[in-house]
């Protein structure tokens, strides 16, 4: 595997994503899969808005399906992912807040579609990535919010291990795994690389995606424990 980080200006709100990409990516060889930061794809979708203009609490529980206070920040529930303050950043953001994408799947198919012909190739993958943590764990890492062109999980439930043990619950993150590895190079500072080009992947292309394969219900997680007797109820999409 290969990922190349593409250095680029600085994006500007409303802004054509699609030329913004073109313009600094002239080819894509056929297989590739490109990355791409939300940071860029909610400024593309005017998802902002001007910092003190609305309390910031506001705008995190306008934004998720849950809100809990910590003494750092918001711990919230949006797009089945626990996230942090609903993903709202004002890193980068020259006075205003950025906002996750509305839709990150629809926004990766989108895109897909479209440079596919731009680029005459048939097969490519697109994933629109942002830092998560993990419990317990220091440091930001790159995670998927949405993508279009592969499958996202490889599911080895039933294959034999190296000594024929069958695995009863082994899937590999494919989507995550990709987001992790370009947002390493993509940087997490000022490093303006808000675009990665990822080739020689081992992965399943495909021209439909079930958004569904890498959510677990929220009963059904294992960290679900944490939290207690909280009633924990995610609200349904308007």
């Amino acid at each position: 595997m290969q990922v190349k980080p593409i250095k680029t200006r600085v994006f500007k709100e409303r802004e054509n994503l699609e030329g913004f990409i073109r313009s600094h990516i002239k080819t894509l060889k056929e297989g590739s899969v490109l990355v791409v930061t939300s940071k860029i794809v909610g400024l593309a979708e005017g998802r902002t808005e001007v910092i003190g203009l609305r309390p910031k609490d506001v705008l995190v529980k306008e934004e998720s399906e849950l809100a809990i206070r910590t003494k750092w920040t918001w711990l919230t529930l949006r797009d089945g992912m626990f996230v942090a303050s609903a993903g709202i950043d004002e890193s980068n953001g020259n006075g205003k807040y950025i906002f996750l994408p509305k839709d990150s799947y629809k926004a990766a198919a989108n895109l897909r579609t479209i440079l596919k012909k731009a680029y005459g190739v048939k097969n490519l993958g697109v994933v629109i990535t942002d830092s998560r943590t993990l419990p317990l764990r220091r440091g930001a890492f790159g995670m998927s919010l949405g993508y279009a062109g592969f499958k996202g999980l490889r599911d080895y439930r039933k294959k034999p291990d190296i000594f024929g043990r069958p695995y009863t619950m082994s899937r590999a993150a494919i989507a995550d795994g990709i987001a992790a590895a370009a947002v390493l190079a993509m940087g997490e500072g000022a490093e303006r690389y808000p675009l990665a080009v990822v080739t020689g992947l081992p992965i399943e292309f495909t021209e439909r995606v079930d958004r569904r394969e890498v959510l677990i219900p929220l009963e059904e997680d294992m960290w679900r424990p944490l939290f207690g007797n909280l009633n924990i109820k995610q609200k349904k999409k308007k």
